[in-house]
């Protein structure tokens, strides 16, 4: 066979896989444009049954897209209710949402989809037993899963160590409070497991994931701070003393903690002082050691 001929098989195979990359990405949009509509319709609903029947729609059309070709590289960023976030590895990626139920309380959904480099779909479904985990520092599988919708993947590896993943999400959980969880998430063989006894500081040494409660009215920072190299977060508290244990009451004191990786392990830090670097919008911010509304400088 001749150079010139290799050649020209070489062009058609390379038009043929780019011909197949447009069409794939074409049916993943159609895919998407129903997905939305369907999404819509469900968020629209005021009734749970009929709201988890078109969230079960959504399931199957969802499923249906990830079968193909190519799905993994596809981003869904028009599905705004959906969270679509990648491990910053590219093995994998999670997708997650919730739905509202009537009596104010969280439903949660998801999936693990594996990067198999186009190759047959793998995929952990995410089923939310929050309602039926009876001790929340379990540590359970795809299929016992302490629901949340996810915004950040942090990869973490230490010598000998087997790799793990630590996931930031949001877990709306009443008419009165808001949780945000700090999970942790691994691979082996075949299974994905959630939590391990990776925190390390006081009081916590047996923790395998890190919850936290506060008052619905209020908001959370939970984010990593790569200059900093260290997840941070607001330290919460009540507003009174003798609120105690009443999450309902429980807000950011205008102090950070956070947590740094060090030997394989989550160490916290408590009494963070982190600041941005100086700009023009710095004077905006209020100083919370002046009484003042808490500073979230990142």
């Amino acid at each position: 066979m001749s150079i010139k001929t290799v050649y020209i098989f070489f062009v058609i195979a390379l038009f043929g896989l780019k011909l197949q990359a447009q069409q794939s990405h074409q049916k993943l949009a159609v895919f998407q444009d129903t997905l939305i509509k369907i999404s819509h319709a469900a968020m629209a609903e005021n009734f749970d049954h009929k709201k988890l029947d078109l969230n079960g729609k959504f399931v199957k059309t969802l499923v249906e897209a990830l079968k193909t070709t190519g799905s993994f590289n596809y981003p869904f960023d028009s599905l705004k209710n959906v969270s679509v976030i990648k491990s910053p590895d590219q093995a994998f990626r999670i997708i997650s949402w919730y739905m509202q139920l009537e009596n104010g309380a969280y439903r949660y959904y998801g999936a693990i989809q594996m990067n198999t480099n186009s190759g047959p779909l793998k995929l952990f479904p995410l089923i939310d037993q929050t309602d039926n985990i009876k001790d929340q520092n379990a540590i359970n599988d795809n299929q016992n899963w302490f629901g949340a919708r996810y915004y950040e993947i942090i990869p973490v590896t230490s010598g000998s160590r087997l790799p793990y993943y630590v996931l930031l999400g949001w877990k709306g959980n009443s008419q009165t409070t808001t949780k945000k969880v700090i999970e942790i998430l691994s691979f082996t063989k075949d299974k994905a497991t959630f939590g391990a006894p990776v925190f390390d500081g006081k009081n916590i040494k047996d923790k395998n994931r890190f919850i936290f409660e506060y008052a619905k009215s209020n908001a959370m920072f939970l984010k990593s701070d790569k200059k900093a190299g260290m997840i941070v977060f607001d330290h919460l508290a009540p507003f009174d003393s003798e609120m105690l244990g009443k999450f309902k009451y429980y807000g950011s004191d205008g102090t950070f903690d956070g947590f740094k990786v060090i030997g394989g392990k989550l160490k916290l830090q408590e009494g963070l002082e982190l600041n941005n670097d100086a700009n023009s919008m710095d004077e905006l911010y209020a100083d919370p050691k002046k009484n003042n509304k808490p500073i979230r400088k990142f």
